[in-house]
């Protein structure tokens, strides 16, 4: 940076072709490029997403209260009526992992207004949560209706390319310094 421009307040010029040999390419660019006259609306676009995402984050955490204590309710009354057990527990459980793909999906939410970036390990993990609830949802009505060899081959291969995801995330965010 040149003595000039520290004192006007600008920005720091663009590393040039000099960067030392062993630097990645990436830390030779800015993250952030700046257009005169661009940066306010982008500054405030960034502040109603971030309110945005604050709104979205509470409500989806109500809900996810609202649909746990429902779920407890659920399950006492259908206990205490005629319901069987394993029905009612089935129900509740389902209710439970729902309610842990919300909270999965705050934490996502809460990752994305820290970082202000997308990371794709959260997503992995509801979508990985999804499907395990939708396995033991069709594996625990087996006994009422028939569940279909495709469909359970689909889901097994799901939770299959979910975990393998989220290995080669890992792997790949292990190697970011």
């Amino acid at each position: 940076m040149s003595a000039a421009s520290e004192g006007q307040g600008e920005e720091p010029s663009l590393p040039t072709a000099e960067t030392a040999p062993g630097q990645a390419t990436a830390a030779r660019w800015p993250v952030r490029h700046s257009v005169r006259g661009v940066a306010g609306p982008i500054r405030a676009l960034e502040r109603s997403q971030d309110i945005l995402t604050v709104f979205v984050g509470i409500a989806l955490i109500l809900l996810a209260a609202v649909l746990l204590v429902s779920g407890v309710i659920d399950f006492v009354q259908e206990v205490s009526g005629s319901t069987a057990m394993s029905s009612a527990a089935a129900l509740l459980l389902d209710r439970v992992l729902l309610v842990l793909i919300l909270v999965e999906i705050v934490h996502t939410v809460v990752l994305s207004l820290r970082a202000h970036r997308l990371i794709a390990q959260p997503f992995i993990v509801v979508g990985l949560v999804a499907v395990i609830r939708r396995i033991l949802f069709v594996l625990s009505l087996s006994n009422q209706a028939r569940v279909g060899t495709t469909e359970l081959a689909l889901l097994i291969a799901m939770v299959v390319v979910f975990v393998a995801g989220l290995i080669a995330v890992s792997r790949f965010e292990e190697r970011e310094p």
